[in-house]
């Protein structure tokens, strides 16, 4: 692999994945459930997401916790390593609204998580 030695390229074979900086400013907040994970990533299907998030905990980015409940819950949380990349989403964000006029909000609206509600 060329510039296998080289910072930069060994940064971006991490973070450059589709979806992985999102993930990693979701579970910056706060640790996140799948399902909480998948309202938040707009558009992500449940495998990219299981795909993604696997490939994190393989890399040391993320952290999976299992309860053992009924039905079955778990939790995904940044590891320390995964903290550290934290800056980079922050500097995306400055870079966004400085340089890209993007001032919108990087989180769900609030209505966003409350049910829809259908009447038969």
């Amino acid at each position: 692999m060329p510039n296998s030695d080289c910072p930069v390229c060994r940064t971006a074979d991490i973070v450059c994945g589709k979806w992985t900086m999102l993930v990693i400013r979701d579970l910056a907040e706060s640790r996140r459930r799948f399902c909480e994970l998948e309202r938040s990533l707009e558009g992500i299907s449940p495998r990219t997401l299981s795909l993604r998030l696997r490939a994190l905990e393989e890399q040391g980015i993320v952290a999976r916790q299992t309860f053992p409940e009924v039905p079955p819950r778990v939790e995904y949380a940044l590891t320390a390593k995964g903290r550290a990349l934290v800056p980079i989403v922050e500097s995306m964000r400055a870079y966004g609204s400085t340089w890209l006029g993007a001032e919108g909000s990087c989180t769900e609206p609030a209505d966003a998580a409350d049910p829809v509600v259908i009447a038969a």
